[in-house]
This record gives C-alpha cells, structure tokens and sequence, in this order.
C-alpha cells in the first residue's frame, strides 16, 4: 500500500473529501447525503468530476436531488438517479466502471421495504458486482421465495431486507451456501418499535450463516456485499 494515499483528501472547507480511498479500501468515498446542503454536495460532486471518480450519493431527498440532476446534465456528466433509493451515482467520464465482480442477490420482503432494498441494489451495482433483485417474498408467503430459489442459491453474498418481525434472514439462511445480510427496516404497526423488533430478531437468528447490519441501512449491506464478491472474484 502506497503510504502517500493517506494524504490524499481535497479541502473543500466543511468537507474534506478522501479521493485516495478506492487503493486503500476497494471502493471510493461515498456523499452521504442528509444534513448536507445541496451547494456543499455539488461541490463534492464537482471534486469527482474532476478527479474522474465513480461517484456515489445515499440520502439525497427529492429536492436535492432534482437540483443535482440539473447541474448534472448541464455539465453533460453521465450519472444514475434513483428516487426511490435516494441515490445518485455518477460514472466516470472515460465510460469505464468498476469491474464486474461476483453475484449478490437483494431480496425485499415487502413492496413497503423497497426503498430500502434499492438502496442496497444500487449500492452493489456501484461496487462493481452482478445483482439480482427479488421482491415480495416474505414470511407471509413462504411458497413464494422456494419459487425463486433457483435465482439466488449460487449468489456469493444474499442480502435480505425485512420489516415487521424480521424473519426472512432466518429462513433465507437455510437455503444457501453463502452469507446472509440482513437488513432491518422501520416497516410495521407499533410494536415493531420503528424497526427494533427486526433488528433484535434477525439478530436472535438460528442460522448460523446470517449478520446483521443497522436499520434501514441498505447502503452498509451493499457496500459489504460489494467487498464480499469482490474478494469471491480473487
């Protein structure tokens, strides 16, 4: 590892964006989003342009979002926005990406947990790796995800996002030879403690193959997953 990487992080006043992360980590410095205005991450977004980076952006509301985009395609910059994800990714300006790398398969429990499982789609699909994306096959309907085994049993990484009780993890883990992320969301009546109930259920799982990420963190799961099919390719 190349020491001079640790020093290489552009001042932009309120941000100090890491342009050196993708040689010591595998992957860029990801914008988080929220809490940001939206001159400080046009800002950032113009230090990627600049430095040719496959830029990435979670948490970024529909009104952030639009202004971005027209920044974006007034500079005539190729890029993906996702408004159910909340993300924005911004390809480098030679055409190249990341190289394609492993299988993750994202399975959502729910139509209600799909924003959170876009946004560990989209992630994945950053990192480089081949996804397949599988909705609706909760706990509810259990004959629904044996239906679509045959799409994730020889994925490298499965990541599972569910709401109410949490249970899909468990039962996903005992249908495949890889790991198993699950992803806890807010979804459910009061009881679910805004996603508490999941987290503590998935992390209570009895499969042996299945870890556990924070609430609605669907951006963690697909940057682990990204890191995880990265390593399968090698």
């Amino acid at each position: 590892m190349d020491n001079n990487n640790f020093d290489t992080f552009i001042d932009l006043d309120e941000v100090q964006f890491d342009i050196g992360r993708a040689d010591r980590c595998g992957f860029p410095e990801v914008v988080y989003g929220e809490g940001k205005s939206q001159e400080t991450i046009w800002k950032i977004f113009q230090t990627i342009i600049q430095h040719n980076i496959d830029g990435f952006a979670t948490r970024i509301s529909e009104d952030k979002g639009l202004f971005l985009e027209r920044e974006l395609i007034r500079c005539e910059v190729k890029f993906s926005y996702n408004k159910i994800a909340k993300t924005i990714r911004i390809f480098k300006q030679n055409g190249e990406s990341m190289e394609a790398c492993g299988k993750v398969a994202v399975i959502s429990a729910g139509t209600s947990d799909l924003p959170v499982a876009e946004e560990a789609r989209e992630t994945v699909l950053w990192t480089g790796a081949n996804v397949v994306f599988i909705q609706d096959v909760g706990v509810a309907g259990p004959h629904r995800l044996r239906a679509k085994l045959n799409l994730f049993s020889d994925a490298d990484v499965v990541i599972v996002v569910a709401g109410m009780e949490g249970a899909l993890p468990s039962v996903v883990g005992g249908f495949v030879q890889a790991p198993v992320i699950a992803v806890p969301t807010s979804v459910g009546y009061g009881a679910s403690f805004g996603g508490l109930a999941a987290l503590l259920g998935m992390l209570n799982s009895c499969a042996s193959n299945v870890t556990v990420v924070n609430i609605d963190a669907g951006f963690k799961a697909g940057y682990v997953a990204g890191l995880i099919a990265k390593k399968c390719k090698k």
